[in-house]
């Protein structure tokens, strides 16, 4: 009987309009099932037929070219449509641009890479019996699929250019005819041995951290001692590895690359290159073999669209066979001397590129501070720049790989936590993790002489740790794994995420594996406050995990130094810390006395200026509105809603109570002073407080406007942007009495609705603003900081949307160094990207005119403002620097102005540096918002961080022969 496809297809189409999609539970129950199924996630063989159709497996089709395979369960069918998740792909009959998923950012391939990661880890997952259903899957079909796949691909110049590190893990993982040597057996058979014997879990790490030849050795020597006891699977798991392990380590053959281009035409230049380098290498071995290895590698990625496009598989494949001839060099080439740990965090930064980890002009950006001249002697500072530039690598490295594949591990770790490893075991078979323990060598030899060593439980890598916000503290140590966006944070403990909520409540400490960027909202507020803050690498996250729950004691020292030790072992001066410490002398008074409630209109923004903040309303408009003063072409026309228009409001009675909006707050704050006197704990009165506040915030949701209001809203609104309300979308922007203060900033703590058209969401959006100073992540951090927390008036700035191409922060000095003549930026795609936390692309811009890239971007979407209103994800890649040099010329220039202008301009009361919100759109440049960039001055003035960070004599000098460990 035969059955056309494309009729299956329509009644999935039907069923697919019905049905919602499968809950995660339900598809982690499916996945269990299908453990446990004999077929697995396949349904029966079938004939797939070239006119569409599919017949019996006895039958043929009707012409030549039929392809007999597994049919999908109608339930796997229907989690691929309602869900667009894909289990069990079989990749024969599959179309190309099916599997390529472009709309979806490449996600059925992705889903393809990390599914073999779990089949590999997992006892081969969904396929646990199914692998061994007959027929399901013929492999001469999915290598002659695989082959006609990747030349219809990588025909694709741009695919190439702008999907490199996709492609090649694609080719690492896609059957294609090709035999690859891969750690990742070796590895996955040692985590399977460990799961049946804890004895061999020392192996394991071993194997997993520092796999070298010796591993051999060390698996022998455990089967002479267990293999009698063991169950006869693993026996046979323990003979695979030790076969695995010595085809792995055996001496290889250069020659055998050469089979890989015998169809390639002489004139390929790639091919020239390799044959050169066989003949060449064919006697070398360790540093001379690993620097030639590097080299070849970086060839052919840069001109692999340089060859027809029949060639380029070839060369993908010979890029993959390289880096497994680099695993096996690098353990006949370990450097003593520092000049040799040096040029081996060189050649490995150059790999790292070469294998797509970083981008190319990323490359050319650090490449030059990689390096060391021939000299006798190097300063210290010129050893730091070194490590700091390899260490970049890493994190760029490490934050390409989360970038490319991140949604997708939260798609599938969502119902199967064990793809919330895939990122660490991607980083820890690649090139990244030699790089990794070279750099470690020389961060800990640099901070070992500059004592500046981190001190960090007794975990290896310590040197990847990097001090970002100064501060102490104590308290519980809480390391999180995966998804972040539902852990419940307590303002008591010390958190480790691989990347930070955006929506963070006040914490005591925090380490991330993705900083996202140092002038993002959440950075700058841990900044301001003292709190410490550092960046680690992924492998420290999984090492501090055995940690997780224990009480320690977290410091960050103003040079970067961290600590992390168990509290139990601190010292009397460190306890005295917090013996000495007063939460009183720390808060800061909303100053209140100057407030003007009589201003009941809107006010046009081209009136505001400086020294209304605080009086008016906040500094948002205050600041904005002497920007278009200072700097009219470069500011957008605005509205301001004044203090005196909420507070208005909120005379108005409450529904359903004898009180009005106004009342009601002062009550609840009146109720919980009294509280307190009666001693009752903080917990119960928090608990109180957040209960009212949550009334009083739903209910001013649902406020009416006053009639007076909304007239006057409906005609300057008109009058300012030239359209009526409903026909431009516009950003409702929270501006408080309680941001930016001389010791507070409260950046992000309040609502900012993006790029609104409706007219009656833009009323709706005016109160919502209103309520957002009392949610509970805003009351938290002002509870924990100031002292008159209720005393919150909230104005609102309405300007038109600017659908920028790139967006973000500049800091008027070097946030890290602390040098004022220095320019700190970081821009991201699109809108808003930068403040709320993303990895933007950052620089510090020194006062000898170098740009020096401080970290690229590696967010895969950015938010767009269409015309007709909301926010657009859009997807991105990382092939080309977001920043022109003309940008940042112009940038230069601009924050020049700005400093000068602002020191004589009336009602502004500080001196810089400055925090300034800014975007471009078609290379023009716009200004969205001006602060104080304010810092914690007790935690960077600190006797006892100071003391733990001494002064170092960074010229001093260093023989480039010295030995290091």
């Amino acid at each position: 009987m035969r059955v056309l496809l494309f009729v299956l297809g329509i009644s999935f189409l039907g069923i697919v309009a019905q049905a919602q999609p499968v809950s995660n539970l339900e598809i982690s129950k499916m996945v269990e099932s299908f453990k446990k199924d004999p077929k697995g996630p396949y349904q029966q063989i079938m004939w797939f037929c070239p006119d569409g159709s599919m017949v019996a497996p006895k039958m043929r089709c009707p012409e030549p070219g039929g392809v007999q395979r597994a049919k999908y369960k109608d339930a796997v069918v229907r989690l691929a449509q309602t869900n667009h998740v894909f289990l069990g792909q079989i990749l024969a009959t599959t179309p190309n641009e099916d599997f390529w998923d472009k709309p979806n950012h490449q996600s059925r391939l992705k889903q393809y890479l990390v599914e073999k990661y779990l089949q590999a880890t997992d006892n081969a997952w969904v396929l646990r019996r199914g692998q061994f259903y007959r027929g399901a899957i013929q492999a001469e079909d999915e290598n002659a699929w695989g082959i006609k796949f990747f030349n219809w691909l990588l025909a694709d110049d741009e695919a190439i250019k702008i999907q490199f590190y996709l492609l090649r893990e694609a080719v690492r993982s896609v059957p294609h005819s090709q035999e690859t040597k891969s750690l990742q057996n070796i590895r996955s058979l040692s985590l399977l041995i460990a799961d049946t014997d804890l004895e061999f879990m020392d192996a394991r790490i071993k194997i997993h951290g520092q796999p070298d030849q010796s591993d051999i050795e060390r698996v022998k020597a455990y089967k002479t001692k267990k293999y009698s006891k063991l169950e006869a699977g693993t026996k046979e798991q323990v003979d695979k590895l030790i076969r695995e392990l010595e085809v792995y380590y055996q001496p290889i053959n250069l020659k055998d690359l050469e089979r890989y281009v015998t169809k390639v035409a002489v004139s390929s230049k790639l091919k020239q290159s390799l044959l050169n380098f066989t003949k060449q290498q064919a006697n070398t071995k360790g540093e001379q073999r690993v620097k030639a290895v590097s080299d070849l590698l970086f060839e052919i990625r840069e001109n692999i669209s340089q060859e027809i496009p029949a060639n380029r598989l070839a060369f993908m494949d010979v890029s993959i066979q390289l880096e497994g001839i680099l695993f096996y060099e690098l353990t006949s080439w370990k450097p003593q001397r520092l000049k040799g740990v040096i040029d081996l965090n060189e050649v490995l930064a150059k790999a790292s590129a070469a294998c797509g980890y970083i981008e190319m002009w990323e490359w050319y950006q650090v490449k030059n501070d990689l390096q060391v001249a021939d000299n006798s002697d190097i300063s210290l500072e010129t050893i730091r720049k070194v490590h700091d530039a390899a260490r970049g690598i890493i994190e760029w490295g490490t934050g390409m790989n989360s970038a490319v594949f991140e949604e997708t591990i939260h798609l599938f770790g969502a119902f199967e936590p064990l793809a919330y490893h895939f990122t660490d075991d991607r980083i820890r078979s690649s090139v990244l993790l030699p790089l990794g323990a070279s750099v470690s060598r020389l961060g800990d030899f640099m901070n070992l002489i500059s004592n500046q060593a981190n001190e960090v439980m007794d975990i290896e890598n310590q040197s990847h740790f990097r001090g970002l916000n100064p501060g102490f503290t104590k308290g519980e140590l809480v390391v999180v794994e995966g998804n972040v966006e539902n852990v419940k944070v307590s303002k008591d403990k010390i958190y480790l995420f691989s990347k930070p909520p955006a929506d963070l409540k006040p914490v005591a400490g925090i380490a991330t594996v993705s900083e996202g960027n140092m002038v993002s909202h959440v950075q700058l507020l841990a900044r301001n406050l003292g709190i410490p803050n550092a960046v680690l690498s992924q492998q420290n996250l999984s090492d501090l995990k055995k940690y997780s729950g224990t009480s320690v004691f977290y410091v960050v020292s103003p040079k970067g130094k961290v600590i992390i030790k168990p509290e139990s072992k601190m010292s009397d001066e460190e306890k005295k810390l917090f013996a000495v410490k007063k939460r009183s002398e720390e808060k800061i008074r909303i100053p209140v006395e100057k407030i003007d409630l009589n201003q009941t209109r809107l006010v046009n923004l081209q009136k505001v200026n400086a020294t209304n903040s605080g009086k008016l309303c906040g500094p948002k408009a205050a600041n904005l509105g002497q920007l278009k003063q200072l700097f009219p072409d470069q500011v957008v026309e605005g509205l301001v809603v004044p203090f005196g228009i909420f507070r208005k409001h909120m005379n108005q009675i409450m529904p359903g109570l004898n009180v009005s909006y106004w009342q009601f707050l002062n009550q609840t704050f009146q109720i919980a002073a009294e509280k307190q006197k009666a001693t009752v704990s903080k917990t119960e009165i928090d608990e109180y407080v957040l209960a009212q506040l949550s009334i009083l915030r739903e209910a001013i949701k649902k406020m009416p406007l006053l009639p007076e209001f909304n007239e006057d809203l409906r005609q300057q609104f008109t009058t300012a942007f030239g359209k009526p309300m409903g026909k431009t979308p516009v950003f409702l922007r929270s501006d408080t009495n309680m941001e930016d203060l001389k010791d507070f900033t409260g950046a992000g703590l309040n609502l900012t609705h993006f790029n609104v058209l409706d007219s009656e969401k833009i009323v709706q959006g005016i109160k919502d603003v209103w309520a957002s100073p009392y949610s509970e992540r805003s009351y938290k951090w002002r509870q924990s900081y100031l002292l008159n927390p209720e005393n919150v008036f909230p104005s609102i700035l309405i300007i038109p949307s600017v659908d920028v191409d790139y967006s973000g922060v500049l800091i008027t000095k070097g946030v890290q160094s602390g040098k004022t003549d220095e320019l700190t930026i970081a821009f991201s795609r699109g809108a808003g990207g930068a403040v709320d936390g993303q990895a933007a692309q950052s620089h510090v811009l020194e006062a000898n005119g170098v740009n020096k890239l401080l970290s690229p971007a590696r967010e895969p979407q950015y938010n767009s403002l269409p015309q007709t209103g909301g926010t657009l994800k859009r997807g991105c890649t990382f092939e080309k620097s977001i920043l022109s040099d003309e940008n940042l010329q112009e940038l230069r220039v601009f924050s020049k102005k700005l400093q000068e202008k602002l020191k004589t301009t009336e009602g502004v009361n500080s001196n810089g540096p400055w925090d300034v919100e800014l975007g471009f759109k078609n290379n023009k440049l716009w200004l969205f918002q001006v602060r104080p960039f304010v810092e914690n001055k007790q935690a960077k003035s600190s006797a006892y961080l100071q003391s733990i960070s001494p002064e170092v004599k960074l010229v001093q000098s260093i023989s480039l022969t010295t030995i290091i460990k």
